[in-house]
């Protein structure tokens, strides 16, 4: 399984990128999965839901299955947040994992920069960064600068990058 990822800061787009790019991967045939990093809390589970009450209740884990999809639920409680390196084991193999977010870690990404996010190029620092993403000019880039809104010419570096042509043969 291939392994690539999105950085940036917040508000630069990075999601935005990610559901272009999906679409315009999966078009060449490519199974792809996402990971993606959340700073803050979250929850996919409402109060009211059986499976809710089950967390409450003290389950670590909570599977939900329907005829469409399964979602596994685990509750950290008082353990560490988990490295990307433990989280990628639990997946499926497809051909494409793409992660959004976990700047630090040290997979090939393409950074979204955006000059009006006010924030400094990760790229000038981060040699995991491999191009960057931009809806304009990029001063001093170290790396190429690929064309925010062509998600197909991202997709295209994509495929390139990790070696993904003999999967569109398939």
């Amino acid at each position: 399984m291939k392994i690539f990822g999105l950085t940036g800061w917040s508000g630069s787009g990075k999601t935005s990128l990610m559901v272009r790019l999906l679409p315009a991967l999966t078009r060449r045939g490519l199974r792809v999965s996402t990971v993606k990093h959340a700073h803050k809390g979250f929850d996919i589970d409402h109060p009211g839901k059986d499976s809710h009450d089950h967390r409450l209740a003290g389950a670590t884990e909570v599977l939900v299955s329907s005829p469409y999809r399964w979602a596994l639920m685990h509750e950290l409680r008082d353990e560490p947040e988990p490295a990307l390196a433990d989280l990628l084991p639990k997946l499926a193999p497809v051909d494409l994992l793409l992660i959004e977010g976990f700047k630090r870690d040290a997979h090939a990404k393409i950074e979204v920069w955006r000059s009006a996010v006010g924030k400094p190029l990760i790229a000038r620092d981060d040699p995991s960064v491999v191009a960057v993403a931009s809806d304009g000019a990029v001063p001093d880039c170290p790396v190429p600068v690929l064309d925010l809104d062509d998600a197909e010419a991202v997709a295209a570096f994509v495929v390139e990058r990790c070696g993904l042509e003999g999967a569109l043969a398939r």
